[in-house]
């Protein structure tokens, strides 16, 4: 059953960069939109399953077709927005994906108790499908997208025989790199912690029921207010402050964690996801700054995939820490993780010129 999980997962970090590379030049607008419709489809074909592996199938295709969705948006906020006003819209963008998640999580629960888990994933095609619909009717067509020719020494006019030169160069980008580095980390903590603490609250003195267990998502919801005045803060104060400030707040709340009164573990959560929400704003908005023009999809690309690969190890590593001693020890090792991240940030996010990124 984690197959079902996972699938999605994969699907998105093995098609990220790739598809990056095949719609780096198409028209923003029509990529996002193709995607959302494209997404749809084998989740209502999910609803149809008649094995696990057919599930496990139509959820490698979802995740196939999510970065056409992701990272083109965080490219078509960049060139649509001003730098000075870019990390607030990209704080509406990832409190949206925020809320999405936490109403994902309790439609399909709610749908699954009273019909069954078939009528989940069409209530989900469906709202999808109308989210398509309002995409393709409000979204503007975009007019801040930079033309750029194509180089003498690209090897090929092909994206898929560029492709290998293109990711080349965006790994020899310091800046970039970094960003990768904090992608991972992001979603490692912010999974590492809430897979792994439910294996805590499910044993004495705790005892939580799944039930209650799920509801813990509830704390995404703060990440709604948060993240935009996060957004703001970056903005004024810059995108390594945003970060580290985002990263310090996160581990606060991972060290709560270890708390013995369940409200207090309660905030911790809260804090570790809100800081978890504003970090991702912040190396959002420099993706957008540190990618060169003519590969700003594929860029983001390869940071969606990165992000997932964090998302999917965070999963299974922490486990490793939880034999030597349980939560404490995976609560230690999630800490060094964000200070290893913090630093990269703060080293690797200097701006070469003399402005601050």
């Amino acid at each position: 059953m984690s197959f079902t999980v996972s699938a999605a997962t994969l699907g998105v970090a093995l098609s990220a960069p790739f598809f990056g590379a095949l719609t780096e030049r198409l028209p923003r607008k029509r990529v996002i939109v193709a995607s959302l419709i494209g997404v749809t489809a084998p989740t209502l074909l999910a609803a149809t399953a008649q094995s696990i592996g057919q599930l496990i199938f139509w959820r490698f295709l979802q995740g196939i077709t999510l970065p056409g969705i992701y990272a083109v948006v965080v490219t078509y906020i960049g060139e649509e927005w001003p730098p000075e006003r870019m990390a607030l819209v990209m704080s509406f963008y990832v409190s949206g994906t925020a809320l999405g998640g936490f109403l994902g999580r309790i439609t399909s629960g709610i749908l699954a108790d009273a019909f069954s888990w078939r009528a989940s994933f069409l209530a989900i095609g469906v709202f999808g499908l109308a989210g398509a619909a309002a995409v393709a009717a409000w979204l503007p067509k975009g007019c801040g997208r930079p033309h750029h020719s194509t180089s003498v020494t690209e090897p090929a006019s092909s994206p898929l025989l560029r492709f290998p030169y293109q990711v080349q160069e965006l790994f020899r980008n310091r800046r970039l790199v970094a960003t990768f580095a904090v992608g991972f980390n992001v979603l490692f903590s912010l999974v590492g912690v809430f897979t792994w603490i439910t294996f805590h609250l499910s044993a004495p003195p705790f005892s939580l029921s799944t039930t209650i267990l799920s509801s813990l998502f509830v704390v995404y919801l703060v990440g709604l207010v948060v993240t935009p005045a996060g957004g703001f803060l970056i903005g004024l104060f810059g995108l390594r402050a945003g970060i580290a400030g985002a990263l310090v707040f996160s581990m606060i709340g991972v060290v709560l964690t270890l708390a013995s009164s369940l409200p207090v573990m309660i905030l911790g959560l809260t804090m570790l996801s809100s800081g978890v929400f504003v970090a991702q704003t912040a190396s959002q908005s420099h993706l957008r700054l540190a990618s060169p023009c003519e590969a700003r999809v594929t860029a983001a690309g390869l940071y969606l995939t990165c992000y997932y690969l964090g998302g999917t190890a965070a999963g299974s590593v922490p486990g490793l820490f939880w034999n030597l001693g349980k939560w404490p020890a995976c609560v230690a090792f999630i800490l060094a993780m964000q200070v290893i991240a913090l630093a990269i940030a703060l080293g690797g996010w200097r701006a070469p010129a003399a402005h601050d990124a």
